[in-house]
């Protein structure tokens, strides 16, 4: 099991990364991104102690721990530039904070976030296929989103994946221990959303993927 989008301390999650990748190693996870909620205010401070916290801390407990971000609700004008210093200053996965259909997300943060290179465009909403297309060439994963609210479009997202070749990566965007992914629910989020288990298995090769990229960094 693989999960690439969870928040800690350091936005609005509850736990420390430190307890978050103990708890995860317990539950079976091969590997994680801790992607807490960053704008200009407050990313260059979380993702270098993120990353710190990953490198010390998973390798003790046995998990490919890596430090990103969730870019969200900035201005889709800002997610270019944003995205490249994010990158320099270590941050192993990008994510954006997409149009869900819960949130008053700026219209126009998908397409920018796709291309701005993000490399998960989070909870996309009702994505066009237009952009689905364009996220397939540009290699940004879309996410089916075991969170309350955000799943709403699940359905969607997978259908117009399904349409324009753009990959998918299932994804808890935890907050607290009770959103944890165990393999039984991160399969289950997959399969409601519509997709047959072999691309459920897909998905987790496409997380893998990201994972190992970020890791060779």
């Amino acid at each position: 099991m693989i999960d690439l989008h969870m928040h800690s301390v350091f936005s609005d999650g509850e736990l420390i990364p430190a307890e978050m990748i103990r708890r995860l190693a317990t539950l079976g996870c091969e590997g994680m991104a801790i992607t807490d909620h960053g704008d200009p205010s407050n990313y260059e401070l979380i993702i270098p102690r993120v990353a710190r916290a990953c490198r010390e801390i998973g390798g003790a407990y046995g998990v490919k721990a890596v430090a990103g971000i969730e870019f969200t609700h900035v201005p889709p004008e800002l997610l270019q530039g944003l995205i490249e210093k994010a990158r320099r200053i270590g941050a192993g996965i990008v994510v954006v904070h997409g149009e869900t259909l819960v949130e008053p997300v700026a219209p126009g943060t998908n397409r920018a976030a796709i291309e701005a290179g993000a490399d998960i465009l989070a909870h996309p909403g009702l994505i066009t296929e237009e952009e689905a297309r364009l996220a397939a060439e540009n290699d940004v994963m879309l996410e089916i989103s075991g969170r309350k609210g955000h799943c709403l479009a699940n359905g969607h997202v997978y259908a117009v994946a399904s349409k324009t070749g753009a990959g998918l990566v299932i994804n808890s965007d935890s907050h607290a221990p009770t959103d944890f992914f165990t393999v039984e629910s991160r399969k289950n989020v997959g399969l409601g959303a519509g997709l047959t288990e072999d691309e459920v298995d897909t998905t987790l090769d496409n997380a893998r993927k990201l994972l190992e990229k970020a890791i060779g960094k």
